[in-house]
């Protein structure tokens, strides 16, 4: 009796065969693919079916990559954002500093322009700060005596009237604001050429008109001028506006409320005026009330 072992147990032909089977056909397939293209299309059908599972297998790798890409990108995001941060405050800075100058060029272009135009001589100068007494509207300019400065002088800008040079240093002068109380300019209207007296007003930056009949031809938007009579102020440079009028037929005189035309607030940079020598000199008031008491004693007796 013959003993085989069972089919499951079969082990086919011998591994040396086998390999050679395989080697042939490995051969045959490359050659047949080289010369004559016969497993392209097959390829191509085996990559389209395998592409899902490369994927699939790749998966993990590209989530770890876009992990990694996307917290590098944040850090990278807020570091420029910081530097760009940093850029734009610097860049405001200098066009802050540029809008600045750009705007320093153009007032004193208008006061190169507005001293060409004025009769009188004039030094520039500059308002360094706001006088410490609370109870006064005065600023200090960083010219003095050592400059041509005077008391008296005559503080404008491209608008209008500042105010007056009051006290002078070697290096500095105090100019009282044309709004301070103590403060009196002589004035007319443009619209009916009324001459007046603006005085400093209450309020910063308000001047009122006194002693004006309530009958007088005043309107609200009046703009008032320097009318040239006190020597100090040329002729003709705006001063003020009026913004309201009280008329009262219980008071002999209206109250008219004006606001300056201009003021330290606008720029810094100013024009002093020197004196104006070619107009004669005022009377002496002292002398002639000297002499008519002394006239009068010499007048003879009556009988």
């Amino acid at each position: 009796m013959d003993y085989q072992p069972p089919p499951f147990f079969s082990r086919g032909p011998a591994p040396l065969v086998r390999l050679m089977f395989f080697i042939s056909l490995a051969v045959l397939l490359m050659v047949l693919d080289a010369r004559f293209r016969y497993t392209e299309s097959l390829r191509q059908v085996a990559a389209i079916v395998v592409y899902p599972l490369q994927r699939l297998a790749l998966l993990p790798v590209d989530l770890a990559n876009g992990a990694a890409g996307y917290f590098t990108s944040l850090v990278t995001l807020k570091q420029e954002n910081e530097q760009l941060k940093t850029r734009q405050l610097e860049s405001a800075n200098d066009l802050l500093t540029l809008e600045a100058l750009r705007a320093e060029n153009v007032q004193l272009r208008r006061l190169l322009d507005a001293q060409e135009q004025l009769p009188r001589k004039a030094t520039f100068a500059e308002i360094l700060y706001t006088s410490r007494d609370p109870f006064s509207r005065k600023v200090v300019i960083d010219k003095g005596s050592q400059q041509g400065l005077q008391t008296g002088q005559a503080v404008i800008d491209d608008v209008g009237v500042i105010g007056q040079v009051t006290r002078v240093y070697p290096l500095l002068s105090e100019v009282t604001l044309v709004t301070d109380r103590e403060q009196a300019i002589p004035a007319q209207i443009v619209r009916n050429g009324l001459r007046a007296v603006v005085y400093g007003g209450s309020e910063p930056g308000t001047l009122e008109l006194r002693y004006m009949p309530t009958n007088a031809d005043i309107q609200n938007g009046d703009t008032l001028v320097t009318s040239g009579i006190d020597g100090t102020y040329p002729e003709g440079l705006p001063v003020a506006k009026v913004v309201k009028i009280e008329r009262d037929a219980a008071y002999a005189f209206a109250k008219v409320s004006c606001v300056a035309t201009t003021g330290p607030d606008r720029h810094r940079q100013v024009l002093v005026l020197a004196y104006d020598w070619k107009q004669p000199p005022a009377p002496p008031q002292a002398a002639d009330q000297e002499a008519k008491p002394a006239a009068k004693a010499k007048r003879p007796r009556r009988p």
